[in-house]
């Protein structure tokens, strides 16, 4: 499958304005991909890659405990207990007790640890390798118009992210269910993004890339979908 032509032609038609991100696991660290330079956050690197950034990161290229957790980089019982129970979330008002953290991190999926050595990024319009998972970065209409694709042949429903960090939601569930994603972002991620406040996220696993592209095009030449700007 041509990703960068897929890329291209997504973003044209949806009118992007941010590059599109591909993601991948990998067991073993590629050769022909430079390795990040420093730590950064999972959420940061994704910026990286929506600004032209191709490049793979491992757990010590990674600084955030979510980014380590959810994307399977380091085993979350080899972290300190403070953070493992989520009391260091309390006093910086994310949550108000650590029971309030505890029940919300259940419902988090995580990829399994120690089964992949690092994660490659890339913007899909210049991707060299098959990925996992797309993500982007929409406006509210955008958005809706890809839950609509993704609807358009299949029936399928999206998943609406609530407010578990974004490695979790944009990048863990949509890995583990095969399930389009959505949502606004979490506090971390907004903080540490360069994202506009009307922007939202979604995260296409890469299988139905091609099919949800194709559905937006055809869909643009139907009655709903015309519109007098395009």
């Amino acid at each position: 499958m041509d990703y960068q032509k897929l890329g291209k032609k997504l973003k044209n038609v949806l009118k992007l304005e941010k590059n599109p991100v591909a993601i991948k696991w990998v067991s073993r660290e590629p050769r022909n991909i430079h390795k990040e330079e420093g730590k950064s956050r999972f959420c940061t690197k994704l910026d990286k890659a929506m600004n032209g950034e191709v490049f793979y990161s491992t757990a010590d290229e990674e600084e955030c405990m979510g980014g380590l957790r959810y994307t399977g980089m380091k085993d979350p019982k080899e972290f300190p207990k403070n953070m493992r129970s989520g009391a260091f979330l309390v006093p910086g008002g994310v949550y108000k007790t650590i029971p309030a953290v505890q029940r919300s991190w259940k419902g988090n999926m995580a990829i399994e640890p120690n089964i992949f050595n690092a994660i490659i990024f890339s913007p899909l319009i210049t991707v060299e390798f098959e990925p996992d998972v797309i993500f982007l970065v929409t406006n509210a209409r955008q958005g809706m118009e890809i839950l609509h694709a993704n609807a358009y042949d299949s029936g399928s429903h999206g998943l609406g992210a609530d407010s578990s960090p974004i490695c979790s939601s944009m990048a863990a569930i949509p890995y583990l269910t095969g399930k389009v994603t959505y949502g606004f972002g979490d506090i971390g991620s907004r903080n540490n993004m360069n994202l506009e406040d009307e922007e939202i996220l979604i995260s296409i696993p890469a299988s139905d890339l091609e099919r949800i592209t194709n559905n937006l095009k055809e869909m643009k030449t139907k009655t709903f979908f015309r519109r007098k700007d395009s």
